[in-house]
């Protein structure tokens, strides 16, 4: 007789069951319809004399090649799976929206069965979800055309009309290996050589023909792959090396229903028509240009005169907020960057050190041990905090040539960079304060959603964290409290922590729904010791100050990038590089285009004359492609009355004319409001 086991649901009740019952079993215990249901499992094993789950040894492949495993000790689990002690058990369904990363999965699997049907010449690689949806790498020396994915898609309809069961098999590591080997998936043994142990079984699954090296888990069968796309193919070196072979990754994106389907695909197409990439070049605001290297950021004077409007806005804000702003160097002795711990914890990150002639250099990725030598340079009296330092500082870091993508991931970028240091006492109300910024930074630039995140670290993380259990509760303590006091809904991340303190994260919701990283509150209580920070205490004591790191634009680069997308290049008056066009109707009405300009410019306007000898209609097209939110038309009629013709950016007809005064002082108060709308 097998022994009993106790199974959790999650309203608390238990199933007392034998071992080896499966979480399908149980889902049919419960009901058909869940049974019917059902995708994956989340458990949560009980440890057996303080050794985890079987689930957790053995093979352990790239996690890059896999779905994420849940944090807190739970982990995805194939409904076929035997459970073998205490567990706690949910079923997820496709009304969970952690099982669609499973789903996402299990389509890759099933666009590989595709590729190799129709083109069983080609190597696998890996094919892991993404956050919106899936892709795998191939090795084939023939291109894949867009024809071959309209062939995929068809291919991959009757591989899920099939409904061929996902099943798990472990074999012997060298079976796998000599399998693989015979087969030529150079990517496969690679894998297994990696990330198995001789002599531990590799898990692989199966599903008709296909067989796959992976730890899973699936949805029960391939029938259960309802609605996807394939969405473009794009080259990729075998482990980023441009000396190794170019494979290809096919990306791909599924969803529960073709509803849902059909609303992403429309929202990635509205996404094409905001790429800031590509509004960046129509409307000359920046560009990455191939002699001076990727990822670093040439500034246009249009996307130069942007830049100017948001940093006044920040130091503007500095000032009003107490903070005082600093500027320092943009390189460091490497003996800096060992005290702070980023030569141990983020040198990969950083550039390469350079030999001077009295020590070793790096450039900075980051401006907090600059600020930390300032506090440092006097002793400060508790009555001198708390002391904001703020920098719109210039740093660097090495990102691979593969991940860079426009404004949002450089190698080169400035950020709105400030840190606080308090007392104890002070530090609620300076996180407060942070976040009150933060949320001031959105509602000005025209960001009404957001959500925010606390992340946490994980105490068994040695490696990756420094402190101890003390220090780490504080500091998230701290955090939480002022989230709670100030009735902000968060999620906490555990695990995410930067390794010297938790913090919080706030991500703005685009004007399409999308989600962006933004501004983050960082708690560091390391840096401070590391350093020897001190203050004099009321009672003559010295002590060591508690530490906040805060950026709100996350970088200048970033957060332009973010604009662009978001207002898709229209941005409001105040930030608009142009804010008002003046058109004469002809050349004999320029006088009195350049009497309007020049009041325009008197007033703080930023204004463009266009008094080329064109047709006003072909003037008319060409600065509403520009995207200028004013164009104010002048004539014979215009001249006589000093009044303008005003059209507005995105209404389909002129608004009317209005005498000059009139609007330009309409134009100064939308402008000294930082008004969103035009009206």
């Amino acid at each position: 007789m097998p022994e009993r086991i106790h199974i959790t649901l999650p309203d608390g009740s238990q199933r007392d069951v034998p071992q080896g019952t499966t979480p399908l079993d149980i889902a049919k215990s419960i009901s058909p319809r869940l049974a019917e249901a059902a995708l994956v499992a989340k458990i949560k094993p009980s440890a057996v004399n303080g050794q985890p789950d079987a689930e957790q040894t053995g093979e352990k492949a790239s996690a890059s090649m896999h779905v994420q495993r849940p944090k807190d000790g739970w982990q995805f689990a194939d409904l076929t799976k035997p459970l073998e002690q205490d567990t706690e058990l949910r079923l997820l369904t496709e009304k969970d929206p952690e099982s669609l990363e499973v789903y996402r999965h299990s389509s890759a699997h099933v666009l590989a069965t595709a590729v190799l049907e129709l083109f069983p010449e080609t190597k696998l690689g890996h094919g892991p979800p993404t956050e919106s949806g899936f892709f795998y790498d191939f090795y084939r020396p023939t291109p894949f055309t867009a024809e071959d994915l309209e062939k995929l898609e068809k291919r991959m309809a009757e591989v899920a009309t099939r409904d061929e069961k996902f099943e798990r098999e472990f074999i012997p590591r060298e079976e796998g290996l000599a399998r693989f080997r015979t087969e030529g998936d150079f990517m496969k043994v690679h894998f297994i050589e990696q990330f198995t142990k001789p002599g531990e079984p590799i898990s692989t699954y199966r599903n008709g023909k296909f067989v796959d090296f992976c730890r899973g888990p699936h949805v029960p069968s391939t029938g259960r792959i309802k609605a996807f796309k394939l969405l473009n193919i794009a080259g990729a070196y075998w482990l980023g090396d441009e000396k190794n072979p170019q494979l290809q990754r096919i990306y791909g994106t599924a969803f529960f229903n073709k509803k849902d389907l059909d609303q992403h695909l429309h929202a990635v197409e509205e996404a094409k028509k905001r790429d800031h990439r590509v509004l960046g070049q129509q409307l000359d605001l920046f560009s990455i240009q191939e002699l001076a290297g990727p990822g670093l950021i040439f500034w246009h004077p249009k996307g130069a005169l942007i830049r100017k409007e948001m940093e006044d806005w920040m130091r503007e804000e500095y000032l009003k907020r107490g903070y005082d702003l600093v500027f320092t160097p943009h390189v460091f002795r490497v003996n800096l960057w060992q005290t702070s711990g980023h030569e141990g914890y983020y040198s990969q990150n950083m550039f390469a050190a350079m030999e001077l002639d009295d020590a070793q250099y790096r450039i900075k990725p980051m401006n907090c041990p600059g600020h930390i030598l300032i506090y440092r340079d006097k002793l400060r009296s508790y009555r001198d905090l708390p002391v904001r330092l703020g920098e719109l500082g210039t740093v660097y870091r090495y990102e691979r040539s593969g991940v860079m993508h426009g404004l949002l991931r450089v190698r080169g970028f400035t950020q709105d960079d400030a840190h606080i240091f308090c007392t104890p006492q002070q530090i609620e109300d300076e996180i407060a304060g942070c976040i009150d910024f933060a949320l001031a930074l959105l509602k000005t630039f025209g960001f009404n959603e957001y959500q925010v995140e606390l992340s946490t670290w994980d105490p068994n993380d040695k490696e990756n964290f420094i402190g101890g259990d003390e220090k780490w509760n504080l500091a998230t303590n701290s955090l939480e409290k002022v989230l709670k006091n100030k009735g902000i809904p968060y999620k906490t991340i555990a695990g995410e922590a930067a390794f010297y303190g938790p913090k919080i994260d706030v991500k703005l919701v685009d004007a399409i729904g999308r989600l962006w990283q933004l501004s983050t509150i960082q708690f560091d209580f390391t840096l401070p010791e590391r350093f020897g920070l001190e203050y004099v205490a009321e009672d003559g004591t010295r002590q060591q100050p508690l530490m906040v790191h805060r950026a709100l634009f996350g970088s200048t680069e970033r957060f332009f990038g973010i604009l662009i997308e978001h207002y898709a290049g229209a941005f409001p008056l105040w930030l608009s590089p142009v804010q008002v066009a003046v058109i004469p109707i002809s050349e004999k009405h320029t006088e009195y285009g350049k009497k309007v300009t020049q009041e325009l410019k008197d007033a703080g306007v930023r204004v463009h004359l266009d008094d080329r000898n064109e047709k006003m209609n072909a003037k008319v097209r060409e600065q509403t492609l520009q995207k200028i939110p004013f164009l104010l038309v002048v004539g014979e009629k215009e001249a006589e009355a000093g009044t303008v013709n005003v059209r507005v950016r995105g209404q389909q007809q002129p608004e009317g004319t209005v005498p000059l005064q009139e609007f330009v002082e309409r134009a100064k108060k939308l402008i000294a409001a930082k008004a969103v709308a035009l009206s």
